[in-house]
């Protein structure tokens, strides 16, 4: 029997068990609605049914109208007295009835899966009296399933995880899919899923959806991630059912199933012997498939020669070796480094691999490259000890540098010129010795800092320096000296055997044992009637008076020799001289030091004395600056005075100059050609003032003279010089920087003189002169002789 024909039975026995089910119901719905209101306390009699129907099934999407079944009264005897009602849930507008039969239709398609029953309502009314010849009846239209709707996966979409070599049968996800139709009716939503792409390595549970695992050992590092494709049919899976199909990416995540691998097995760098240390020598690498935490490694160096040299390192970005210098490289010493690295996991899962196999080995070769290098000094700083005062050309100490390289070039030594700017050493440039130039001073400067340079003299000429520190040791060759100026004062009737002064002593050398100084009187004045030297023995020294009764009025001041020798080998000795004055003290016995009691005293004047001079001096310098006073107001007002007389205020803004005349223009362009000649001023200025009358009379004899006298005349030259000088010496006439008078214009002019300046005299004279030809203007107008027109 095939499988159709198997669900054909299916469905004709549900519908068969449906209508008996729905029988029974009416018989008892029938039974009830026929029972008699007043009940038998002994039995209950069976009524005939009073109702008839056909079927209360339909098909969902069945073509409108279709017949779902009829009502029928018993009352109904086909005189189509009988009226048939729907009501209920979809009347008239799904379900229609028949008032004259009592059938009923639908009036449209019905969906199951909108609404899968109706619940109706039917009664029987008297056509005549619309009164209800029955009860009415209540019953149920089921819509019946077919399957018309496909199943569809909820959830999506489907991403899932798994650890790589997870063993068979792992869970990797489930998924899930409905069905709209009705379960419970064939098989319409019966779901089946299966797998369309993802085999042999993913298989799925038919009717859970549960995806698993079906190949062991996936390797992330083989293949990442996997595209499985789900399908899934209703029906059971049977032909002639629906189905849909979703896909479920699965992504094996990593674990450490991998250990690092060098790809080779000899890595080989060259570094220069000049590199600094932490200059990067080169990169090593081991390949780990696996990625993140499981990829993680270290690297190390086996104990071997020349492993204290360099660094390995781990790059946390990259995951390279890093090899770094630690120690300065010599190619002289040391040509080439082989080392054993290492590489391995931080994370290691014993579950997939041993212990070993988490870690991998390479071999290292570095080549040291030599560079030429400059000479090296057996010692960085040099430090020596020598003499001051000695020989120029003593040696004090010898540098010595090589070099290093295998050439071995001859080096030459030099000081740095910065280093010795006095230029007090010296070297041989061939063997390093270092000499002294000039005497050394050890007060001047107890240390010298050299700086010797030593170069190759082939090839690159490189160098190097090399500090060398000289100290100059003391020698006494400076004597003695009292450590401050002193000024000691004694008062007047001192007693005899009181302190007058403490004195003490420097010297400017430094003695190993330090200094100790002896204080003694002149030898050939050892015994001083007026005072006495103590030595304190403590570098300190005190003067005492031998007498007493000291007086100002019989001497000021006392000259007192003191030697002074230092305890050096030759001891030296210095001779000072100490002025000690006789003061007159104050009644607590203290001397002035200061103010105008103590410059009298330093003058050796008396208090009284030193204060009348002052004032007087004071006198004399108010008289003189009262006077200088006097002298500036009389003059000023003089100058008033002299200005008034001339017609004007002030005089100081009056500046005359000299008008030259050309001779070579014509008409108005004559004034044009004139131009103003500023006189050059003179410092000097007159003792005494020339009288108005005095300049007057000058003036007007020079008016009288000018046609007769020519600038070649001695009374000429000296007239102008006695005008220039009046000029130049008075400070009181204006202006102050020009000649204001001149009496002659030229030599053998025929209209003679042209000046005006004559106008001031007694006697004016306006006669016309003589013409002077077409190309001078009269001058007629100027002097006021009438408007007549000038003629050229």
């Amino acid at each position: 029997m095939t499988c159709s024909a198997l669900l054909d039975m299916l469905i004709v026995f549900s519908v068969i068990g449906f209508c008996v089910t729905n029988e029974v119901w009416a018989v008892r719905q029938s039974v009830d609605l026929h029972e008699p209101t007043k009940k038998s306390h002994t039995m209950r009699h069976r009524l005939k049914r009073g109702w008839i129907w056909t079927q209360f099934f339909i098909q969902e999407e069945q073509p409108a109208p279709q017949n779902i079944g009829q009502l029928k009264s018993d009352s109904d005897k086909g005189d189509l007295s009988i009226k048939y009602v729907l009501s209920g849930e979809g009347a008239g507008d799904v379900f229609h009835i028949d008032e004259f039969t009592g059938k009923i239709i639908t009036l449209r398609k019905l969906d199951r899966e909108e609404k899968a029953f109706y619940v109706l309502r039917g009664q029987a009314l008297n056509r005549r009296t619309n009164q209800p010849v029955e009860m009415g009846s209540e019953f149920i239209i089921h819509v019946q399933d077919i399957n018309d709707n496909m199943p569809q996966f909820i959830n999506e979409p489907y991403v899932s995880s798994i650890p790589e070599m997870c063993p068979v049968g792992t869970t990797v996800a489930q998924v899930t899919a409905t069905d709209a139709d009705d379960p419970l009716y064939g098989n319409n939503a019966k779901l089946i899923y299966s797998i369309q792409q993802g085999e042999p390595y993913f298989s799925v549970e038919p009717k859970t959806g549960i995806i698993v695992t079906s190949w062991p050992n996936m390797d992330r590092e083989t293949q990442e991630k996997y595209l499985v494709i789900v399908q899934v049919k209703d029906m059971m899976g049977l032909s002639g059912g629906h189905s849909a199909t979703t896909t479920v990416t699965i992504s094996l995540s990593d674990v450490n199933d991998n250990g690092p691998t060098f790809q080779h097995n000899l890595f080989t760098f060259a570094v220069a012997e000049s590199a600094p240390v932490g200059t990067t020598v080169g990169r090593i690498m081991a390949d780990d498939p696996d990625v993140g935490i499981n990829a993680r490694m270290n690297y190390s160096f086996e104990e071997a020669d020349g492993s204290d040299t360099f660094q390995i390192r781990t790059d946390p970005v990259t995951q390279e070796g890093v090899i770094l210098l630690v120690k300065p490289l010599d190619y002289e010493s040391k040509k080439r480094f082989v080392m054993a690295a290492e590489a391995f996991n931080d994370n290691v899962d014993t579950r997939f691999l041993s212990y070993n196999e988490f870690r991998d080995r390479t071999t290292l070769k570095i080549f040291v490259e030599d560079v030429d290098e400059p000479p090296e000094f057996t010692t960085g700083e040099y430090e020596w000890k020598i003499q001051e005062n000695m020989a120029a050309g003593t040696t004090v100490g010898v540098v010595s540098a090589r070099d290093s390289d295998a050439a071995n070039n001859p080096v030459r030594y030099y000081i740095a010129k910065g280093s010795d700017m006095k230029r007090e050493f010296k070297i041989d440039p061939d063997n390093g010795t270092i000499m002294i130039a000039k005497s050394l001073d050890r007060e001047d400067s107890a240390w010298h800092n050299l700086t010797v340079t030593a170069k190759e003299k082939k090839q690159n000429f490189l160098f190097s320096s090399a500090l060398v520190f000289i100290k100059v040791l003391d020698v006494n060759d400076n004597a003695p000296q009292l450590s401050q100026e002193y000024r000691p004062y004694i008062c007047e009737g001192v007693q005899s055997g009181e302190l007058v002064q403490v004195i003490s002593a420097v010297d400017q050398d430094d003695p190993p044992e330090g200094h100790h100084f002896y204080f003694s009187m002149v030898p050939e004045k050892r015994i001083n009637p007026n005072f006495t030297l103590r030595d304190n023995q403590g570098n300190t020294a005190s003067i005492l008076t031998r007498r007493s009764s000291f007086n100002r009025q019989d001497r000021t001041q006392y000259l007192l020799p003191v030697v002074i020798t230092d305890s050096g080998s030759p001891a030296l000795t210095s001779t000072a001289t100490l002025t000690i004055s006789v003061c007159s003290c104050q009644p607590a016995g203290h001397c002035p030091t200061g103010g105008v009691e103590a410059f009298a005293i330093s003058m050796g004047l008396s208090v009284p004395t030193l204060i009348g001079i002052l004032v007087s001096l004071l006198t004399l310098t108010v008289l003189s600056i009262l006077m200088l006073a006097v002298w500036k107001h009389r003059k000023q007002r003089q100058k008033k005075e002299l200005a008034r007389e001339k017609g004007t205020e002030r005089w100081d803004y009056i500046s005359e100059k000299v008008l030259r005349y050309s001779e070579t223009g014509v008409g108005e362009a004559d004034s044009v050609a004139c131009r103003t000649v500023p006189l050059r001023p003179h410092p000097r200025r007159r003792e005494r003032r020339l009288r108005r009358e005095e300049v007057t009379a000058s003036i007007r004899m020079s008016l009288r003279h000018s046609y007769l006298i020519g600038p070649e005349d001695e009374v000429f030259q000296q007239f102008i010089l006695d005008r220039l000088a009046d000029a130049d010496n008075d400070p009181c006439v204006p202006p102050f920087d020009c000649l204001h008078s001149y009496a002659f214009e030229g030599t053998g002019s025929p209209a003679g003189s042209l000046s005006s300046l004559g106008s001031c005299a007694s006697e004016p004279n306006f006669e016309r002169p003589p013409d002077p030809g077409p190309r001078f203007m009269r001058l007629a107008p100027w002097t006021g002789a009438g408007e007549e027109q000038t003629t050229f």
